[in-house]
C-alpha cells in the first residue's frame, strides 16, 4: 500500500499526517506511519487537539497530576499540547536531520482567539517555541491581516512558522512578503537564515465546499460545469504565485544568506463532496517542493488507489485564470468567497478552541473531584464534535 505513497514523496510532495494525539505517539502509530507511509510531518490544530483530548484516557493521568498542583486552566492545556508537539518532534528527529530541516515537522498553533490581536499572537507564538524547545517545531499563525506582522516579527526572532488559513491570492503575496521581511530583520538580528524554515498552508477543499454552494443557487448549466474546478485553480495560481516570488532579486539576495523557500502547503485536502475522487486534491496538486497535509483517511485513499499523473501544477496558469474568469462571468464574487472563508475558519477555530477548554475544565473539575472525594468518578465529560 506504501508503494503510491513512495512514488508521491519522490515526485517532491512532502506528506505529512493531518492528526496528533497521545495514542498515535505512545502505541508507535506515528512512527509506524514514518516507516511505512512515508509521512514526514504531522501538523496540528484546535480542532484535532479538541477531538484527541475529548476521546479515550491517554490524557486522564496528568491531568490529575496538573490538578494536584492546582494548575490551571490555560496552562493545563498549555501543558498537555506542547507536550504532544515536544514528543512528535523527537519521532521526528531524524526525519529532520535527514532532510536537513525541510522536513520532519511538527505545528502547534497560537490560540485563535487571538487571530485578531498582532501583539498578542506574536508573544505566544514566541512562547510555544521556547516551550516546545525543538528546532523542528512549527509555530502556526494565521494569515490574517493581524497575523501578517506577528509572522514577520515571529520570523525575524528565528522562529520557524506554518502560515494557516490562506485563501486568497492577495492575501498570499501579502504571506510571502511577511515572511520575505522576516527574514531580512532576522539576517539584521544576527540570525542564520538556513535554519529558518516555514510553509504557506493555502487551503484547498473548502473553496470548492462554498463556490460550490454558489453554482447551486445560479443553477445555470454553465454555472454547474464549474462545479468542484476552483479549488485547483485557485491553489494553482497560488504556486504561480510563489515560483514568481521566490524567483525574485528579493529573495535572490536572502537565498545568498542561506534563507530557505517558504514552501506552499495544501491543507484542507479532505474532499468533503462525495461525488468527486477522494485523492482529488492530492493527484491534481501534485508538483515538487510542496507540502500536503492530509487526514490519514485522505492519506490511505491515496495509498489504495491514488493515481499519479506527475507535475499537475506547473505551466498551469493560464489554464488556472480562465476558469476564475468563467466563475466570475456567472456571477461568482471571488473576494466575497475568499472573505467568508477566512471569517468562518477562524470562527471555525475558535469554536473548537472553547470546546478543548470547556473539555478540559471539565476534566480538572472531575480530577478535583476526585482528589477531594476518593470515592467519584473522574472521568471527563466528552463531546465527539469536530470541525472538518
Amino acid at each position: 500500500m506504501s508503494d503510491r505513497l513512495k512514488a508521491l514523496a519522490d515526485a517532491g510532495v512532502s506528506i505529512w499526517l493531518d492528526d496528533l494525539s497521545r495514542d498515535r505517539i505512545t502505541s508507535g502509530n506515528l512512527a509506524e506511519l514514518i516507516s511505512n507511509s512515508h509521512v514526514s510531518g504531522v501538523t496540528t490544530n484546535p480542532t484535532i487537539f479538541a477531538t484527541a483530548l475529548s476521546k479515550g484516557h491517554a490524557y486522564e493521568d496528568q491531568i490529575r497530576e496538573l490538578a494536584a498542583r492546582d494548575a490551571g486552566l490555560h496552562d493545563t492545556i498549555k501543558v498537555l499540547t506542547t507536550d504532544d508537539v515536544r514528543n512528535a518532534c523527537d519521532i521526528f528527529s531524524a526525519t529532520h536531520a535527514a532532510t536537513n530541516g525541510v522536513d520532519g515537522r511538527v505545528s502547534i498553533e497560537v490560540d485563535p482567539d487571538l487571530a485578531h490581536e498582532t501583539e498578542a499572537t506574536t508573544a505566544q507564538a514566541l512562547d510555544l517555541w521556547k516551550i516546545v524547545d525543538r528546532p523542528n517545531v512549527l509555530i502556526k499563525i494565521p494569515a490574517t491581516k493581524a497575523g501578517l506582522p506577528s509572522i514577520t516579527a515571529a520570523i525575524a526572532e528565528g522562529v520557524s512558522v506554518n502560515v494557516t488559513l490562506i485563501f486568497s491570492l492577495e492575501r498570499y503575496r501579502g504571506v510571502i512578503d511577511a515572511y520575505l521581511s522576516g527574514l531580512e530583520q532576522a539576517a539584521a538580528n544576527g540570525h542564520n537564515l538556513s535554519q529558518i524554515h516555514s510553509v504557506a498552508s493555502f487551503f484547498v477543499s473548502r473553496v470548492d465546499t462554498e463556490i460550490d454552494k454558489r453554482l447551486d443557487a445560479i443553477g445555470s448549466e454553465e454555472a454547474a460545469a464549474l462545479k468542484g474546478k476552483a479549488a485547483i485553480a485557485n491553489a494553482r495560481l497560488a504556486y504561480a504565485l510563489y515560483e514568481d516570488e521566490f524567483s525574485g532579486e528579493r529573495f535572490a539576495a536572502l537565498e545568498a544568506q542561506g534563507a530557505n523557500r517558504q514552501r506552499p502547503l495544501w491543507a484542507s485536502t479532505g474532499v468533503k463532496d462525495p461525488a468527486y475522487p477522494d485523492t482529488m486534491y492530492v493527484t491534481d496538486l501534485v508538483v515538487a517542493n510542496t507540502v500536503n497535509t492530509m487526514p490519514e483517511k485522505t492519506m490511505q485513499a491515496f495509498a489504495d488507489h491514488g493515481e499519479l499523473q506527475g507535475d499537475m501544477v506547473s505551466d498551469t496558469e493560464t489554464e488556472a485564470q480562465q476558469l476564475m474568469d468563467d466563475l466570475a462571468a456567472v456571477g461568482i464574487s471571488y473576494d466575497d468567497v475568499v472573505d467568508v472563508l477566512e471569517r468562518e475558519g477562524v470562527e471555525k477555530f475558535e469554536a473548537s478552541w472553547h470546546e478543548l477548554v470547556d473539555t478540559v475544565q471539565t476534566a480538572l473539575d472531575d480530577a478535583k473531584k476526585g482528589r477531594d472525594n476518593p470515592g467519584a468518578s473522574a472521568d471527563p465529560q466528552v463531546s465527539d464534535d469536530t470541525v472538518a
